[in-house]
């Protein structure tokens, strides 16, 4: 990997880089097959050519300065117990702090100066596994709690992420064909484009199992309180977590290793419940007598949430999923999660008016999580206090200011969520905010996950993509994406087009604290389904 023999060809290990697993990558830094710095210049001469040139990808905001001294500084060092990681270049959500000489803006033009005065807890740990962090990912603007219908992978300082699968823009919107998932857009693409070994990103909502969908990649959204989210640009404490975007099963389970641990700065992980070794529990035969719950139920049609809106393409990929589960020797139990209609009702939302100028439903009220705004204005308010330097803004109230004084470059898309947050007190103090929060609660975790997985003695639920993030986001429970095939949409105003080939995953997700669960049945899926494919055209 990063050599060439003279001037002919590229080495093997060289042309493997553009779909390098993470374990790949760490087998050939163990054996001596590759140095530390060689590896950053691969990953970073990949960058140059697919990101900043070729289909301009987008998804790296900035390079690491620092980062091939610090894969110089690591090259006589080889993987370990002590250093799993030592020598392998990840690239991180640009709304995770660095206290280094990168920034950090969740793509804020607001922010494009700041700093961060420390490592996030997660950043801290990952350089202590001997991790050289290459660069900082391209994101959803404040991880798209700004605006109504801003599209995934935009923001105001990065632009607009691609995906590989179909980098192209559908008008002079500059809206992609395919979005690229939000709001780790570029964690994303940065992965199945082959610019890093893995990725970070971040969720609040789907804003890992969404990316990791659009481009064919694992992820483990953990339970809130398994990864410390200490000095992460945050939208709401109750849901905010952070995980890895990796090609492989196993490849997420050595990084969520690294990442869960407990931390003093996050009362969170007080609670945290984990194996000494995740990797220690994948199996092909994970997923033998396993009781997967399928929520549809063929006797209710008209409530058939997740399945029964698919594509067809969609609909026959989740079909060859679940024969690839039941050959495995899982139990898949068909039925209806009876809480689904209440999530997301009345109580936990709250109407926002659309004034995007590029929305198509511009004018027109959106519902907006309630806990979402509420909790948004206090945790920005504490991160801008106690995280970031460099930079004038203080306040969500600065940063709006900011927006509104250099509209035509930060308004895109305006900043409705934003201005709905600011209307708060910013003390949670609000009767409706604590109602929203427990209704939240009991319709996707008591009543919901928890009375579901129960009533039908479940391991696991699975769902289509990134489409049940939502039940499990509220409840705190985790959920592990895999690869499961590929799609196609049609588009336009009259569906008259119909876009490339783009991936389609399976999730499974389960009760708190059950990710190795979760990544033995998940790893015995992908083995035997084989789905993933690497997007053409971007190998060296």
């Amino acid at each position: 990997m990063g050599s060439r023999t003279g001037r002919g060809r590229p080495a093997k290990a060289e042309q493997a880089l553009d779909n390098a697993s993470l374990t790949d990558v760490v087998e050939a830094l163990t054996a001596g097959k590759v140095t530390a710095t060689r590896l950053a210049r691969g990953y970073l001469a990949r960058v140059k050519a697919f990101d900043r040139g070729g289909p301009g990808l987008n998804s790296v905001r900035e390079i690491n300065p620092e980062a091939l001294a610090i894969a110089a500084r690591l090259d006589g060092a080889k993987p370990s117990a002590r250093q799993p990681l030592a020598g392998v270049p990840i690239l991180i959500k640009d709304n995770i702090a660095t206290g280094d000489r990168q920034h950090t803006t969740a793509g804020s033009l607001a922010l494009k100066s700041a700093r961060a005065r420390a490592d996030a807890t997660i950043v801290k740990r990952l350089r202590a596994a001997g991790a050289v962090i290459l660069g900082k990912a391209n994101l959803t603007e404040f991880a798209n709690v700004l605006a109504v219908d801003m599209p995934s992978g935009y923001s105001s300082l990065g632009g607009q992420v691609k995906n590989p699968y179909a980098p192209t823009l559908l008008d002079d919107r500059g809206i992609p064909v395919v979005q690229p998932g939000g709001s780790s857009s570029g964690s994303a693409v940065a992965v199945a484009a082959g610019l890093c070994a893995a990725a970070i990103g971040t969720e609040t909502s789907g804003s890992l199992l969404s990316p990791a969908t659009q481009n064919g990649l694992v992820t483990v959204k953990p339970t809130v309180g398994l990864v410390s989210r200490a000095g992460i640009l945050p939208i709401s404490h109750s849901q905010d977590t952070a995980g890895p975007l990796t090609r492989t099963v196993r490849d997420s389970a050595i990084l969520l290793n690294v990442l869960a641990a407990r931390d003093p700065l996050d009362s969170a992980t007080r609670a945290l419940k984990r194996p000494k070794d995740y990797t220690a529990g994948l199996d092909r035969q994970g997923l033998r007598g396993a009781r997967i719950g399928v929520p549809s139920d063929p006797g209710d049609p008209l409530n058939d949430v997740f399945l029964g809106k698919l594509s067809p393409r969609a609909r026959k990929v989740m079909a060859k999923a679940f024969e690839v589960l039941a050959d495995c020797g899982a139990i898949l139990v068909r039925a209806n999660i009876p809480t689904v209609g209440w999530i997301g009702g009345p109580g936990t939302t709250m109407n926002v008016l659309n004034r995007n100028p590029l929305s198509r439903r511009k004018g027109e009220l959106g519902p907006a999580s309630v806990v979402f705004l509420y909790e948004l204005k206090r945790d920005l308010n504490l991160y801008l206090r106690d995280w970031a330097t460099g930079t004038r803004m203080k306040t969500m109230a600065d940063i709006i200011a900011f927006n509104q004084a250099n509209a035509r470059k930060a308004l895109r898309f305006g900043q409705d969520l934003f201005l709905a947050a600011q209307a708060t007190r910013g003390d949670l103090s609000e009767l409706e905010y604590r109602s929203a929060r427990a209704m939240d609660l009991q319709s996707a975790k008591q009543r919901g996950l928890d009375a579901y997985m129960t009533r039908h003695k479940l391991d696991a639920v699975v769902f289509p993509g990134w489409s049940g993030a939502y039940i499990s986001a509220k409840a705190g429970y985790p959920s592990v994406q895999v690869p499961a095939g590929f799609r196609s949409e049609r588009i336009g105003e009259k569906g008259g087009k119909e876009t490339p080939d783009f991936p389609l995953g399976l999730t499974f997700a389960g009760r708190a604290w059950s990710e190795a669960k979760l990544l033995r049945l998940a790893y015995a899926y992908e083995q035997a389904s084989t789905a993933r494919r690497p997007p053409r055209g971007l190998t060296p």
